[in-house]
């Protein structure tokens, strides 16, 4: 097989060789080349030790000189060159205590996490793949490298990436595998909040976040997403749905476009179901409140896993207002706009088409209507550019100032009642209007 490496991968490639070094494009950029996609970086692993590397280049930063990388810098752009190593204990389920440099390249794989993230590659000796990658990726399975209890051992989040990469690639996981991230799911307590969120990230918006099962079936958001386990193994015994919680979360994750914050919303829209449930006496289950219960336990399990505070508020505004009522007027729609915010509303459309489509057939044509109302009536809207917020308002509290107002909170009040008047009544939103509404209102305060 023949693989086409960038030139600067080449150059740094051949000035090793050249010095008689070995030196080889290592792990995921081989595997996505072979799959045909156009990797994000190129990892380079060499019998080199970091000194003989720096040697060699011009401009080189010590990135992880510890355990034997050393980053080339070509026109600001660095190629991370890590020397074969053999890793000793692992004492924090990610680092290894210390490790031994090693001039053969099969015991620098064997340490590697996947088979298919096991393969080198070199245009003098082309694809080395000892330990059966291309099978592998032939057969769409993700195996470990060796001893999956071994591997696991040594770094637990590779568990999560076990299942991240099948979400990724559209692979199962091999039934070895399998068994030992049952077996030892519990290590992931031992890793961070943000290793684990990347890992989650890649998963939700990878092409088939649905995998998530997958994580729960081997006992994984037991331990990072337990809340997740819980709708799981809730029922909705209820015409508008024909999955239990968590499967109607799957299948919504599916509906929506691979953006972080859409899948983050659909994957927490639904959280507070469980803690909300109840069952009338004809047997048919309900969750009323459950996006308020959600809208909190949606903050405490963004805060716990370190998401960005800006990832935080837009993920529990979806879970505050996916199925918020509103009302299928002009005037219901602007109301809705203003109080859920002219950046966030438009989501909303996505959002519940997602939500209608994990649910069950019951209504759904006349759901789907609705929807289409809704956006129909947003979009007149925005053609007509009618006012949605105070900044759009005719006036502002300068003006409301030169009228006579003291500066303080009655001129926010009053903007606020000039702004609900114009949610109601767009054609009042003028300066004159406004301006005379106003001052009609100061002199009755008098």
């Amino acid at each position: 097989m023949q693989i086409q490496l960038p030139d600067k991968v080449s150059e740094i490639i051949d000035r090793l060789g050249a010095a008689g070094y070995e030196a080889y494009a290592v792990g995921g950029c081989i595997r996505d080349s072979v799959l045909g996609r156009e990797p994000n970086d190129w990892d380079i692993t060499t019998s080199a030790k970091p000194e003989e590397v720096k040697q060699l280049f011009p401009r080189t930063i010590d990135t992880g000189i510890k355990h034997g990388t050393v980053t080339i810098m070509f026109d600001r752009e660095g190629f991370e060159v890590t020397t074969y190593r053999i890793d000793g204990d692992y004492e924090d389920g990610r680092h290894p205590k210390e490790v031994t440099f090693t001039a053969c390249l099969e015991e620098d794989l064997k340490r590697r996490d996947f088979t298919i993230n096991a393969m080198a590659y070199n245009e003098q000796s082309g694809l080395v793949d000892i330990f059966g990658g291309m099978k592998d990726i032939q057969q769409n399975v993700v195996r470990c490298v060796g001893n999956a209890q071994e591997r696991f051992a040594e770094d637990a989040l590779r568990m999560l990436r076990a299942v991240r990469f099948s979400a990724q690639l559209g692979y199962q996981i091999e039934e070895g595998t399998k068994a030992a991230i049952r077996k030892m799911a519990t290590n992931l307590k031992l890793i961070s909040a943000e290793r684990i969120q990347s890992e989650l990230v890649k998963l939700v918006t990878s092409p088939y976040p649905d995998y998530l099962r997958m994580a729960y079936e081997t006992g994984i958001t037991k331990q990072i997403l337990p809340e997740f386990d819980l709708c799981m193994e809730t029922a909705q015994n209820n015409p508008h749905h024909c999955y239990s919680v968590g499967e109607h979360i799957l299948h919504s994750m599916q509906e929506i476009e691979a953006d972080k914050v859409l899948r983050l919303g659909m994957l927490f829209h639904d959280i507070g179901k469980p803690q909300t449930l109840t069952i009338d006496e004809a047997g048919v289950t309900h969750n009323k409140g459950h996006a308020d219960v959600g809208e909190k336990m949606t903050r405490d399990i963004l805060q716990r896993l370190k998401f960005d505070n800006d990832t935080q508020d837009k993920v529990i505004k979806i879970v505050r207002y996916h199925d918020q009522e509103i009302g299928l007027t002009e005037s219901g729609v602007r109301r809705a706009v203003s109080r859920m915010g002219e950046d966030f509303f438009p989501l909303l459309f996505a959002v519940r088409r997602a939500d209608i489509q994990a649910q069950s057939d019951y209504l759904r044509e006349e759901k789907m209507q609705k929807l289409a109302q809704m956006k129909e009536l947003y979009d007149g809207i925005c053609r007509r550019k009618e006012c949605l917020s105070l900044k759009s308002l005719a006036v502002t509290g300068s003006d409301l100032i030169a009228l006579g107002m003291s500066p303080g909170r009655e001129i926010g009040e009053l903007l606020q009642e000039l702004l609900d008047l114009v949610l109601d009544n767009p054609e009042c939103n003028t300066r004159e209007e406004l301006l005379r509404i106003s001052e009609e209102k100061i002199r009755s305060d008098k």
